[in-house]
């Protein structure tokens, strides 16, 4: 049936419990986690992160950072331990006032550049506008996706999006649209803010020699639905996103999450993931990381030719 997914009450009416999902932000957050301690070159999620911005420019003295969507603060937290010399100051936007609260206490101790804004990231662009990063980790997959579309009817709106953004669709059948993610990156390409998105993809693309990965990946290109406690939510076309910051002329970099956090090919990763080893608690533990990660990938926006961001000093 055809109509549009959304979280919105799911996330602003319930008292969310994050550790019914597996993330791999919440997985990576702490030195003592065992899904650490089978990587290769043990880091955490926000050391990663922050190797990532580092390489691309976009974490230099005076950043205003803002994070959409932060969970229970566990990145940002991280980022602010490692690089908070460099962030002059933080905005954390959430629709949940519950996981708002968690993330207020997670960042007490930056309490004096950390501002919370409880809201609808969808009706505040503004926010985005004024900060030198916006930080979407593990959360566009939530924004509202338009689910069933008929390929030889395509809605209105639908149609005008793929017409301005070359997009491809498909002409027959049914497919989902990740509508809140296209809208979300226009928002951010309007303005002068650098983006770091990260979520599942429905076009995923594998680390160097680990093709193997895809075995067993049920993809058409197309965004799926993954059914979690109390709502739904959808993988993302990372390919239409790009699309969207191509059209407005921004620079963007995107790759494979596995192979972001450290995770490359190795005679053990390939055993494990290939015999579906689970027969040890490290077993277990490799094997869940490389399912789960496998389909993520990163994304990088930011405007044509420039570093961002500036010194603000």
């Amino acid at each position: 049936m055809e109509g549009i997914n959304s979280t919105a009450d799911f996330y602003r009416d319930e008292a969310v419990d994050l550790m019914q999902e597996y993330t791999i932000c919440e997985s990576l957050s702490r030195r003592e986690s065992p899904y650490i301690k089978v990587l290769e070159c043990p880091r955490t999620y926000a050391e990663s992160v922050i190797s990532l911005l580092d390489g691309s420019g976009l974490l230099g003295r005076g950043t205003r950072l803002c994070e959409v969507g932060g969970g229970y603060g566990s990145l940002m937290k991280g980022l602010l331990e490692s690089a908070g010399g460099r962030i002059d100051r933080v905005v954390m936007v959430d629709l949940s006032s519950h996981l708002l609260e968690r993330q207020r206490r997670a960042l007490e101790p930056w309490a004096s550049k950390v501002s919370f804004v409880n809201g609808d990231i969808e009706t505040l662009s503004s926010v985005l506008s004024e900060n030198d990063l916006v930080i979407v980790n593990e959360v566009i997959g939530d924004l509202p996706t338009w689910v069933g579309i008929d390929g030889g009817h395509l809605p209105g709106e639908i149609d005008r999006l793929a017409d301005r953004y070359d997009l491809d669709l498909p002409r027959t059948g049914r497919f989902n649209f990740n509508m809140g993610a296209v809208r979300l990156v226009e928002a951010l390409c309007r303005g002068r803010s650098a983006a770091f998105i990260t979520e599942h993809s429905s076009d995923p693309i594998m680390p160097p020699g680990m093709d193997y990965l895809a075995r067993g990946l049920e993809t058409d290109g197309y965004p799926r639905e993954i059914r979690l406690a109390g709502h739904r939510e959808y993988t993302i076309r990372f390919s239409h996103l790009a699309a969207v910051a191509r059209y407005f002329g921004r620079d963007f970099e995107t790759g494979n999450l596995a192979e972001m956090v450290g995770i490359a090919d190795s005679p053990r990763n390939r055993a494990v993931f290939l015999g579906r080893m689970t027969g040890s608690d490290e077993q277990e533990v490799r094997y869940e990381l490389l399912d789960h990660i496998r389909e993520y990938r990163w994304m990088i926006i930011r405007q044509a030719g420039v570093d961002l961001p500036s010194d603000h000093g």
